[in-house]
């Protein structure tokens, strides 16, 4: 069975001497990849410090607001998860293989290109958003004040998604030369800036005015533009890997091409993620504000997950796509099975813990009865499944570096349907909400499954 077509790869015999001196393509696989993955962690436990304080700081705003952010965190997952794991992977995935392949001016082209793609996907978002925002807030029962507290958040959050595109692109960019260390430092500081200015505007601290919602928002909006300044100062100022020479630059559709061959098929991926969020928070909101919010707070842990298996997949897509550049196939496989045994190690351990002793996460939000019954009850029917979701997450972005999505999209799919369609048939059954969140950990363990199977059977070139 085979998923994909299979690719042109060079043997490894042709690749060029240069290429093969890269030690992403010579030294040993877990070092060199955990190597990679610790600047990524600590950028990730920035972006977990942030969701720890921004759910604080709307905890202490009242129970519509964290029912109002329940419907919001969707969109704006969406926009990161677009951004910086699908057309990223895309973005670093060209890079790297062109750099696998000796094509280094190449290289500094598609760098170019990946701006414009990410300058145009955010204003999409921000149109999209400002237009529709409200429509999609009601569809997902969005009512009086929790409708209000959610559009507070997303017009101000939206009105710069730019921001967040092409923090998330350069930061790729980056990425796909093997530096992991600047894009992290620049996030970490990202979400310092966002921690500070989210809390000062949205409580209204050391004599600030409090703007609440709209106050939490801007926070993330300040902290990100000031990150797309840096990173590009950093790639115009010839301190990266690549040379970016703006006089030789020519708009070419094989550039465009290279990148969204991988990017544009990536996003379906997030996509299906957010929609089988999107269903459970519709199907929920039917149940109270108290079991909405509750499942908001654990659905905020399950995308926190994911920039872990992040972490740990973003480390691999330049490994396995210089490796695929270079014509090393094997070591490209071994590089993605390597990944996808750490990401599932450790997000399964945090799912245990959670499991366990789910008052670990729910404790720093809050102590309503109600909200901690519902968190602690999705905690312990599909905190086990964390694991194999973790698993499939990293694997999906090692096949970018291989340019070979089609399976991971597949099973994700997979997991959108099982989520859609119990679902549907739970709810219309009047079945309580516990049985939909033991869906939840079903579909993570089907997901996880179903993406190693694909990718086990997809070709990607000559071994």
């Amino acid at each position: 069975m085979t998923i994909d077509a299979p690719i042109d790869v060079r043997p490894a015999a042709a690749a060029p001497r240069a290429a093969l001196a890269n030690p992403l393509l010579t030294a040993p696989i877990l070092p060199t990849l955990l190597k990679l993955a610790i600047p990524n962690t600590i950028a990730m436990f920035g972006s977990t410090l942030v969701a720890v304080a921004e759910t604080s700081y709307i905890g202490r705003l009242g129970t519509e607001p964290l029912a109002g952010i329940a419907l919001v965190f969707p969109f704006a997952m969406l926009t990161q998860m677009m951004s910086a794991g699908a057309m990223g992977g895309g973005v670093s995935s060209a890079i790297s293989r062109a750099l696998g392949a000796g094509h280094r001016d190449r290289a500094a082209e598609l760098a170019l290109h990946a701006a414009i793609i990410g300058a145009c996907a955010g204003l999409f978002f921000t149109v999209m958003m400002l237009g529709f925002g409200r429509s999609f807030y009601t569809l997902l029962g969005g009512r009086g004040g929790v409708l209000d507290q959610s559009m507070h958040y997303s017009q101000v959050l939206f009105s710069g998604a730019i921001s967040i595109w092409l923090v998330n692109t350069l930061a790729s960019v980056v990425r796909g030369t093997g530096d992991m260390r600047t894009p992290s430092l620049t996030l970490i500081a990202v979400s310092l800036v966002q921690i500070a200015v989210g809390g000062v505007l949205g409580l209204g601290l050391f004599g600030a005015p409090s703007l609440g919602m709209r106050g939490v928002a801007a926070g993330q909006l300040t902290a990100f533009t000031l990150g797309v300044v840096f990173l590009a100062w950093y790639l115009l100022s010839g301190r990266s890997r690549l040379k970016l020479d703006f006089a030789a630059f020519r708009f070419q559709r094989g550039m465009f091409l290279d990148i969204l061959k991988v990017g544009a098929m990536s996003c379906l991926s997030p996509l299906q993620s957010v929609l089988t969020i999107l269903i459970f928070t519709k199907i929920l909101a039917g149940f109270g504000t108290e079991t909405l919010a509750g499942y908001g707070m654990g659905s905020r842990l399950e995308f926190l997950l994911i920039p872990i298996a992040f972490a740990v997949g973003v480390a691999s897509v330049p490994m396995v796509g210089m490796a695929m550049g270079a014509g090393l196939v094997a070591r490209a496989r071994r590089v993605t099975w390597t990944a996808a045994a750490v990401a599932s190690l450790v997000v399964g351990f945090v799912g245990i813990v959670v499991a366990i002793k789910p008052a670990l996460w729910i404790s720093l939000f809050t102590g309503d009865p109600g909200v901690t019954a519902a968190a602690s009850s999705y905690f312990a029917l599909a905190g086990p499944g964390f694991g194999f979701f973790g698993m499939g997450v990293c694997l999906y972005f090692s096949s970018q570096g291989a340019a070979r999505v089609g399976g991971p999209v597949l099973a994700g799919t997979i997991r959108l349907l099982m989520v859609g369609i119990g679902g549907w048939w739970l709810a219309a059954s009047g079945a309580p909400a516990w049985t939909l969140f033991a869906l939840v950990g079903a579909a993570m363990v089907v997901f996880g499954l179903a993406t190693a199977l694909t990718i086990k059977l997809t070709r990607w070139g000559q071994t």
